[in-house]
Formats: structure tokens, sequence, C-alpha cells
């Protein structure tokens, strides 16, 4: 009983709009301390924050972000839409799928969903406006598109996942190669059904010759090659997770350097390092939070209990699996992904494990299902961050983004029918 009020507790924070790390931290603390009484509460405020941020392994976290801004403040976002653009631009709908492409593409070299739409809203919203795109098609692809940015790897939330239930983040991370993939493509296949439907919501834009398309390319190499950096050398074993956030960051910011073109060079490492200083103290105060509820939860045997119950009632593996997915969907209504899954995966994940599921998969099906929330009203973060940035009515927005939220669960069900679209890459490991 004990237990269900503390999350009841932690919701009602949430919804007086308490910092989820904060709330987390409050309600933990507050539940233990319930539970175990006052000192033993005192002992476990002053230790889990020591033993959080002694661990090297969150260090991944800042190197990934750091590789991300470094990439973002540099411009690479600017030649990659416009490389992209050349080659699409002449379809119908053709800036739309250039806008997808091109944050599949930086969604390789930037572990944040909403760093992703942010870009693309900035970069490609005005070319679309420019060529008269419909309100709901432009914001709804950028949105979308954006949330590529925790499915294809690096993904800050898959390093979370890997780290709270000790998985490798390597495996997981080429779990979501495929996934990621398959998403972009099922976006631009949404964007082509509705500019056949509707011809005027996305005009075609004017045609470029081979050879400016082919001069375009040289563009991309620095996507290219940091992707290539990362995720090969995770993929043939030469970095582990750490350093391979070491050498993408390296890497970016070396790039940076040589094609920096927004501001000064001094600006541009100045930004990124108090961007992803500031990035990381609010993943970290999550994290705190959420190893304090998580030993909370454990006390109170609430995830022990919950698992007893859900398996007498139902004994499909399977069954379990979509009522887990389920809740996360409904969560990600009102909650930040990563708050979602600190806050979830340690009361589901014994569950998962104990009907058989494989964690890899259950990871990315985690994440895929949180990505959701990022562009589900009320509280779809990405809608709000395209919103800033264009100044189109909300409810456009809104509009524009449903039928990229049935993508998404069209999408879903293809991973639960296939798990090998996750599974076979880190299989070959």
């Amino acid at each position: 009983m004990i237990g269900w009020l503390g999350i009841f507790f932690l919701l009602l924070l949430i919804c007086m709009r308490v910092p989820i790390g904060v709330a987390m931290i409050v309600s933990g603390v507050t539940g233990f301390m319930a539970i175990s009484g006052f000192e033993p509460g005192l002992a476990l405020l002053g230790s889990v924050p020591y033993e959080t941020f002694i661990n090297t392994s969150y260090a991944v976290v800042a190197l990934f972000v750091l590789m991300g801004n470094f990439a973002f403040k540099s411009g690479i976002s600017d030649d990659l839409f416009m490389a992209v653009r050349k080659w699409m631009g002449s379809l119908k709908g053709g800036l739309a799928l250039a806008t997808v492409a091109a944050c599949g593409g930086f969604a390789a070299i930037c572990g944040s969903s909403v760093a992703c739409a942010v870009t693309m809203g900035v970069v490609a919203l005005p070319e679309m406006m420019k060529s008269r795109y419909a309100n709901t098609l432009a914001t709804g692809c950028i949105a979308a598109g954006g949330t590529l940015g925790i499915l294809i790897p690096p993904s800050t939330v898959m390093i979370i996942y890997g780290i709270i239930t000790e998985q490798s983040i390597g495996k997981l991370f080429m779990a979501g190669m495929l996934p990621g993939i398959l998403q972009m493509l099922l976006y631009m296949v949404v964007v082509r059904i509705w500019v056949r439907r509707f011809p005027e919501a996305g005009p075609a834009a004017g045609a470029c010759p081979m050879k400016e398309k082919i001069q375009s390319l040289s563009r991309v190499w620095s996507v290219i090659l940091l992707m290539v950096l990362v995720v090969g050398g995770l993929y043939t074993g030469i970095f582990s997770p750490n350093e391979a956030g070491g050498v993408g960051a390296f890497g970016a910011f070396i790039i940076g350097l040589i094609l920096c073109r927004k501001t000064s060079r001094r600006e541009f490492i100045k930004e990124s390092l108090i961007d992803t200083v500031r990035t990381q103290g609010m993943c970290l105060t999550i994290m705190l939070g959420a190893m304090i509820f998580g030993y909370f939860l454990t006390v109170s045997r609430l995830p022990m209990t919950l698992s007893d119950s859900i398996t007498s009632v139902v004994s499909s593996p399977m069954l379990i699996l979509v009522f887990v997915l389920l809740i996360m969907v409904l969560l990600g209504c009102f909650m930040d992904s990563m708050a979602i899954v600190l806050l979830t995966v340690p009361i589901f994940y014994p569950l998962i494990i104990s009907v058989g599921i494989d964690p890899i998969w259950f990871g990315i099906l985690v994440v895929r299902v949180t990505e959701m929330g990022l562009i589900t009203p009320p509280v779809g973060l990405n809608l709000y961050v395209i919103q800033g940035v264009s100044n189109v009515p909300m409810g456009k927005i809104f509009s524009g983004v449903i039928p990229f939220i049935v993508c998404d669960v069209v999408h879903v069900l293809i991973l639960l029918a296939f798990p090998m679209i996750s599974l076979w890459l880190p299989s070959m490991m």
C-alpha cells in the first residue's frame, strides 16, 4: 500500500510541475522512511548520490550529448538537409521527405529527440513555409521525424536503459539501427500518401541538375564519418561505449572547428559546453531520483507483488508485454521519455525477464513506445518545441502528427511480430 501511495505522490508532484528528478527524490525518500525508518532514509539520501555519480558508466551520456551539441552548433544539420533536399525536392512532398531523411541522418550523430526536432525545425521549416507547404504536413513531419533521435543510435535513452538493466549498450545501439531505418521509411510512406491525397499540401520544388546533386554529397562527409566512427567502432568491438562517446565527441569537435559558420569558434565551443552541462545536470538529477525511488520500490516489494498479480491473471508473455507497453504509451501522454524509462523499467523489467522476453528486444520496444509520447497530446514535448520555432497554432500541429501516430502504431506492431528486426544485428556482433 505504501508503494502505491508513493507512486501516487510522485505523479501528484509531477502534475504540480515539480521537476521530475526532484519529485522522484522527495517521494522516494519519504516512502523509504515510512517503511524503513527516519535514519535509514537519511542514510539513503547520503549514500546514493555518491554511488550514482562516481559510476563512470554515466560519463557516456555526457559524451554523446557533447557530440550532439558540437554537431548542432557547427551547422552540420544545414548541410545534411540541403544535400537531401537537392535529391528529393523535385518530388511532390519532396521537402517533407528530405526533412524526414535529414532527421534520420542527424539522429545518427545526436542522441536527443528534442535536439533533433529543434534543429530540423530551424533548418527545414522556413524552407517548407517558403514553398507553401500546408502547416499540418510541415510541422507534423518535423515533430515525428525528431523522434528518430532516440531510436537510431547513439541514443541517451538507450544508454539509460542499458545502465539500469545492466545490458550491453553496444548491442542496444545495434538493435535500434534497423527499426530506426524502418521507422524513417514508414514516415516517408505517410508523406507520399498525404501528398497523393492532398497534392496542394506539399508542392514540388524546382529540379536540380545532376551535377549539383553529386556535389551536394560532398557536404555530408562529416555525418558519415561520425556515424562510421561511433557505430562502426561499437559494432566491431574496437570501442567500448565510453570510448565511442569520447571518439565521437572529439570527432564532432574537430569537424565543428572546420565547418563552423554560425558563430565564431570561441562561441561554438562555449555554447556547446554550456548546453552539455545543462543537459547533463538535468539527466543526472533524474537518474539520482530514479535510483532513490528504485530503492523505495524494492523495500515496498511492489514490483514483485505486481509481477505475481499479473502472471497469475495473464499467462501469455506476449499479452504481458503488450500490457506493459500500453502503460508506457499512456504515461507518454504526460511525461518525458527518460522519466518514463527510469520510472517504469525498474518496476516491469523483473516481470519481463521472468516470462522469458529478450531484454534487448524489450529495450527497443520501450524506446519505441516512449518515442510516441513525444508527439502524443496533451504533453508531447516535440509538439511544443515545433510550436515554439514556428508559431503555428497548436491545433494545426496536433492535426499534423495524427497520421504519424497511426504510422507509429503500425511500426510497433511490426516490431512485435518480427523480433529479428531488432535482434539480427546484435546477434552478428
